[in-house]
């Protein structure tokens, strides 16, 4: 039995914000000025979904983990606004090195799927 496309993705998404808000708990710090959660999940969720593109994963598992697991997991959107609310509150070392180190450990976290896979 095949599920359709929308409800492969609807099932990956829910289990993907599940995760993403358990990690987030996991590593909630109110005081420290560094957004770890954002960095955790995309850097893992660009990890696994390196591992499903490098493996040849099939169209099904790319629309449950890669469009809904790995889509509702990561969040660009709150890497750009803890970006910009770092920047503005003058913490600006703070903003350009979450940039430019989310950018540096995506791609390491692609290259390391790439290894494993390859």
């Amino acid at each position: 039995m095949s599920l359709p496309a929308p409800l492969l993705v609807g099932l990956g998404g829910a289990l993907g914000a599940t995760l993403r808000y358990a990690v987030g708990c996991a590593l909630a710090d109110a005081d420290a000025p560094f957004p770890a959660a954002t960095l955790a999940v995309n850097a893992l969720g660009t990890f696994a979904l390196g591992l499903l593109t490098f493996a040849g994963a099939g169209e099904t598992a790319v629309l449950l983990f890669g469009t809904g697991v790995c889509g509702a997991f990561t969040t660009f959107s709150s890497f750009s606004v803890e970006t910009v609310r770092a920047w503005e509150s003058g913490r600006r070392g703070l903003a350009a090195g979450y940039a430019l180190g989310t950018l540096l450990l995506a791609g390491a976290a692609l290259v390391a799927a790439w290894l494993l896979v390859g």
